[in-house]
This record gives structure tokens, sequence and C-alpha cells, in this order.
């Protein structure tokens, strides 16, 4: 009576485990009007799926040119100096024979104000080409003047660094910091491991990123452009690890690309005394583009894919070592059939035990 009383318990109420059956997620096919496609794992899977979002730069980015170290800009601050060669001249005072002009700021339109020379147009002149342009507006007024024009860097060429850098701030661009890298070694470095450092350009509307290692090889390291804002961030990519597993967790991507074999390793391996190995699945959002691929059907907007390893086949593990992991995916291993019966056996005989007890302490 004990017994069938505790197997009429168990069918009234679950037992314990970790998540779905396989045939439990089977069930929830497209196939058997759910709304996942449950794909077995083969070769013509592992070329269509493995599909990697690769960071880099538009060619808008890449074909930018340096910017001229000299040329003077809206925002800049410069300075004059100009010598007269006359006693009493227009700018200089009796007893002197030159007059510093300092921080003459060039307004958003482009121009500076100079005495007697009246309102030039600076912007796009470097400090040599200005430096004439004055000299000849002055030189209808006092003989034979002398100018010198000094550019300071101002909010005209200038770039905003923020994130995981030693030193934040707005740097200005100048000759031995007019690359990506440059300015960032200009801003300290990174404050995070190198290895998971993305970096991201903002200009304009556009946006582009690229690892910190690839900028370190010589790879996209683009000229930057005044107004551009740098933002160095730790990599946030990861796949969530579930199920029968040596670890239940979040487990950061890096910039590495791992397979399913290398992501089961990372969080212990399969549970011996637990896992299913034919029930190993890989949860995820596949696009539209690379879903279609895979079904061998044009399919519409994004779909849900259980991605199924079975690691007891005779390559299942090669399949498994080729198929990549993603962002977001979810790596989930089912319990294997008989860890539920004995779950049940073990509840059955759980149950038997208290009723006995029961019943001798009723006598």
């Amino acid at each position: 009576m004990a017994v069938l009383a505790a197997m009429t318990l168990l069918s009234a109420c679950a037992l314990p485990r970790s998540g779905p059956s396989k045939n439990e997620i089977y069930s929830g096919a497209v196939e058997k009007g759910g709304n996942a496609h449950v794909i077995y794992v083969n070769d013509h899977v592992t070329r269509t799926a493995n599909f990697a979002p690769s960071y880099g730069f538009s060619s808008s980015f890449q074909r930018a040119g340096q910017v001229g170290a000299d040329e003077i800009r809206p925002g800049d601050v410069l300075g004059l100096s100009i010598w007269e060669n006359v006693d009493d001249g227009l700018l200089t005072s009796l007893g002197n024979s030159s007059t510093n002009l300092q921080e003459i700021q060039v307004d958003s339109g482009g121009y500076i104000f100079v005495p007697y020379a009246g309102r030039i147009m600076a912007a796009g002149n470097t400090p040599e080409q200005l430096r004439n342009i004055i000299t000849d507006r002055l030189s209808a007024q006092t003989p034979d003047p002398q100018v010198t024009v000094a550019r300071v860097a101002g909010d005209g060429a200038t770039v905003s660094v923020m994130g995981k850098v030693n030193g934040q701030g707005v740097f200005p661009i100048e000759r031995p910091t007019r690359s990506l890298s440059a300015m960032l070694a200009r801003a300290g470095g990174v404050s995070v491991e190198p290895e998971v450092a993305v970096v991201t350009v903002k200009r304009g509307n556009e946006m582009g990123k690229v690892w910190l290692t690839d900028l370190y090889a010589g790879q996209n390291d683009i000229a930057l452009r005044p107004g551009d804002i740098i933002l160095v961030e730790e990599d946030q990519r990861s796949f969530t690890a579930l199920g029968a597993l040596g670890g239940q967790t979040r487990v950061p991507l890096g910039n590495e690309m791992i397979n399913a074999v290398e992501a089961i390793a990372m969080v212990g391996g399969l549970n011996s005394n637990l896992a299913d190995p034919t029930g190993v699945f890989v949860l995820r959002d596949e696009p539209e583009a690379v879903a279609s691929r895979v079904l061998g059907k044009q399919v519409y907007g994004t779909q849900r894919m259980a991605y199924v390893l079975d690691l007891t086949r005779p390559n299942g593990l090669f399949l498994a070592r080729d198929f990549l992991i993603r962002d977001g995916d979810s790596v989930y291993v089912t319990e294997a059939p008989y860890v539920r019966w004995q779950k049940v056996l073990q509840a059955i005989t759980g149950s038997a035990a208290s009723a006995d007890s029961l019943a001798t302490i009723g006598n």
C-alpha cells in the first residue's frame, strides 16, 4: 500500500531535476507545433552555422587620411608676435619693437581678428600660410612687418577618450597622436586585460569597433579625425552553461573562438553521474540569413534554434569540436534517462520506508 501511495504521489508532482528532458525539448519543435527548430548537428550545419560576427572598421574609417598636424581649425587658439621696423608702430608702444597677441581663438566660422589687418580666415591654413596673409595685410600700413604665428592645440582638433583607460579626457590630435593606437597610449593605455579590451570609435553617425589585440598586431589602426569619441570597454560576450554539467554559470567568451567541446570543458565537462551525452543542446536565436542556410529554405526573421550534439556518435566529438559557440548561446545538457528512474526509485523506497516507520510508531 505504501508503494502504491508513493507512486500516486510521484504521478501528481514532478521530481527535482536540472531542466527539461530531451523528449520535452523535442516536443517543442516546429514540426510538433512548437516555435523552435531542433536540428542535429552535422557537417552541413557546422559549415553554415559557424557565423562569427567580427569587429572592424568600415571603409570610410579606413580611407580617412591623417589630420594635418599644422592645419588650423575653428576652436584652435593662436599666438601672434608682430615686429615693426619703426619706433612708434601701429601695434607697438614707444620703445618697444614688438607686440604679442596671445590666445586668439579661431571662431566657429574659421576667422580671427587682428588689429589693422582686419578679419582674416584662419581655418584651413597652416601657421606659415596665415603668417604670410597677416604680413601682407599689415605691409600696407607699416613698413616691413615681421610676423610669427604659433598654433596651440585647442578645441578644433581634439578627440574624447573614455571608458577603461588610465587617463580619460579630451586630447588634441598632434603629430605623434594622429592614429588610434597612439591616442590610446597618450591616454595612459587601457585599465583592463588587453585580451578582453574592445575599442569603439564613434564618428558622426558612424561607429566601428576593434579588439585591442588587433591594434597591437597592426590591424585596423585608423587615422583619427576631430570630434572622434573613443570608448574602451571590457568585452561582455558570454554564453550560459546549464544542466548536467560540472558547473552552471555564465562564462565570458573573451576574444577567442570557442567550440562546443571547449565550452563544455570550461565548466568542468559533463557530470558523469547525471549527463546524457546524446542530449547536448546549444540554444540560440539565429539571424534570418544563417537560419535559412541551415534549414535549406527561406525563413523570415530571427529563428529559435536548438542544435543537438550527440557525443556518442562516431564523429560526435569532431562535430562538437567544429561547432562554434557565439555570444548569447545557452549550452544545456539533459540528464540521462536512468537518473530519473533512479530518482523515482529513491523517492518510492524513501516513501515506503517512511510509511513503514509511521506504521511502526502507530503500533
